[in-house]
């Protein structure tokens, strides 16, 4: 409604009653007066009427909500299995898939970066030579604060018995035993001038979680360089996450491939990361604590390129890095 339409609505009462006044008591003509009185009151409900319209009178609001607390604590148990509810399995590729997996609603995982969860059959699922339910670990790839989902990316393989059964018999509204966070590697900002990352089929999860938490704070100056080893390129896990990433920040990520088989036209490298892939695109070890290589993969990877873990220790550095003269403090084997 336009202001002089309601100013005129609001006065109009007023003037009606001021023409009754105006007429003598018989209906006859009124005596001689002025109109000032008319006039002054008319404005004076003209200018009510504006104040309203242009929101001079007060109004009730509601009070601002309060904050939502900071939650400080991780729904997950370091120390126990919890049962959470698959939501959605989302297929990835030929053999593997997102597992969605719901957390209470509101709530994140809050995991510390390069850290893994412990997963198992919820019930009915497989055991192993000793009857103990078969326990293996994955890295989520979903954030640390994203609330309400866990999100593990998980390949097939045919040897792999736990793998096997999460792909062939769960179905959403089932659900897996989860524990952790468990920290791998205490990675922290800025402690490296370089990083770099070796990884090869699902070996990629912690890499990838690390890149994604690293380049987005504004005052990390780390730059990285992740050799990526797959078979074929149908094989290459969180492609598009990562080609993202190198897109974002292309003055401190650099990302090469290498496949067993490429294709016709293919414009990565070929074959095993070998010692020349390495000096090609690592800081060489001389320059001491500047550079941190992380590796994970297949051990049969990790072996020829970084030498055998000793079970949950990390073992002397052997392989290609030894070759190369990196050592111990220089080297961590997820």
């Amino acid at each position: 409604m336009s202001f002089l339409r309601l100013a005129t609505r609001s006065a109009a009462p007023a003037l009606r009653s001021a023409r009754l006044l105006s007429t003598g008591p018989s209906g006859g003509p009124a005596k001689p007066s002025s109109n000032l009185p008319l006039y002054l009151g008319g404005a004076g409900l003209a200018g009510l009427a504006a104040y309203v319209y242009l929101g001079g009178a007060p109004t009730l609001t509601q009070p601002p909500a309060p904050p939502k607390p900071k939650q400080e604590k991780s729904p997950l148990d370091p120390e126990r299995f919890l049962d959470l509810t698959l939501t959605a399995v989302e297929p990835y590729n030929h053999n593997t898939a997102r597992f969605v997996l719901a957390l209470p609603p509101g709530e994140a995982a809050l995991l510390p970066i390069t850290s893994l969860v412990l997963v198992r059959a919820a019930e009915g699922g497989p055991l192993d030579k000793k009857g103990n339910p078969v326990v293996r670990p994955y890295t989520p790839v979903s954030r640390a604060d994203k609330e309400g989902e866990l999100v593990l990316l998980i390949k097939k393989y045919e040897s792999g018995v736990l793998s096997k059964y999460v792909h062939e018999q769960l179905k959403p509204g089932d659900k897996l035993a989860i524990k952790g966070p468990l920290l791998k590697f205490p990675y922290k900002a800025n402690e490296f001038e370089h990083v770099a990352l070796i990884g090869g089929g699902s070996g990629i999860t912690p890499l990838y979680q690390l890149l994604d938490h690293a380049l987005a704070d504004p005052v990390n100056r780390t730059r990285f360089t992740l050799l990526y080893a797959n078979v074929t390129e149908a094989d290459i896990l969180l492609r598009k996450e990562l080609d993202a990433l190198q897109r974002a920040h292309p003055e401190r990520l650099r990302i090469v491939h290498t496949l067993d088989s490429p294709p016709a036209g293919w414009a990565g490298a070929a074959g095993y990361v070998n010692a020349d892939l390495l000096k090609a695109h690592v800081p060489p070890a001389s320059v001491g604590d500047k550079v941190k290589v992380l590796i994970c993969g297949p051990p049969g990877q990790v072996n020829a390129i970084a030498g055998k873990k000793e079970g949950m220790k990390q073992g002397p550095v052997g392989g290609i890095l030894k070759e190369l003269g990196y050592t111990e403090d220089q080297v961590f084997k997820f």
